[in-house]
């Protein structure tokens, strides 16, 4: 049976990075990012509730949400953004529930392990279909400087989206592998070998 394994941190904290080598490792990966565009594309449940609730404004030429202009505004909103994250949760969960469950299916299953490549882990309850969660963290002066890079946001943009996610210290607290990405790429991936070797031997 597949050991399900939850991966998170905080936003531009080098999740996908750890995952990248997990799967290198030979872990299957789910990325969690993919399965939020998948629902909310065109006619899906959560793309009518979500023009119910914001309207046609956010809708580019091709019908598909424009997630950039709907971020400005949820992010900036901590109302607007409980209640995006309340269409959108159920649909992603429903998602991971089907792929856990394929997982454990023996007749399908040939990785021993899944991981759940998530940033809203607890955030979103989903803690509870795991075995085991590894936080990936950095300091928060290098997360907003990243998040600023890559988004081009303002520093008061970039700390408002650090502040939608629980605070990383209290993620660090419920983890049970840690992995600090701070430093280089090198040491990140020592650590990830490290908890992959340990995984490997509850799998």
């Amino acid at each position: 049976m597949a050991l399900i394994i939850g991966l998170t941190g905080g936003i531009v904290g080098g999740k996908s990075t750890a995952a990248s080598m997990f799967k290198d490792f030979g872990a299957k990966i789910v990325d969690v990012d993919k399965i939020g565009h998948s629902v909310i594309l065109p006619h899906r449940p959560a793309w009518k509730k979500i023009i119910r609730l914001f309207g046609k404004d956010f809708l580019r030429n091709d019908l598909t949400i424009d997630r950039g202009k709907l971020s400005k505004i949820v992010f900036t909103n901590q109302t607007l953004l409980k209640k995006l994250n309340e269409i959108t949760h159920p649909e992603i969960i429903k998602v991971i529930k089907k792929e856990i469950n394929l997982a454990k299916n023996k007749t399908y299953n040939q990785q021993k392990i899944l991981i759940i490549d998530a940033a809203l882990i607890y955030e979103a309850k989903m803690d509870r279909l795991m075995d085991k969660i590894i936080v990936v963290y950095i300091n928060e002066d290098v997360q907003t400087k990243r998040l600023i890079k890559r988004n081009d946001l303002s520093k008061e943009e970039a700390l408002q989206r650090i502040k939608s996610q629980m605070p990383i210290k209290e993620k660090i607290k419920m983890a049970d592998y840690l992995i600090d990405n701070s430093s280089s790429l090198c040491k990140t991936k020592k650590q990830v070998e490290k908890i992959w070797q340990e995984l490997v031997s509850l799998a």
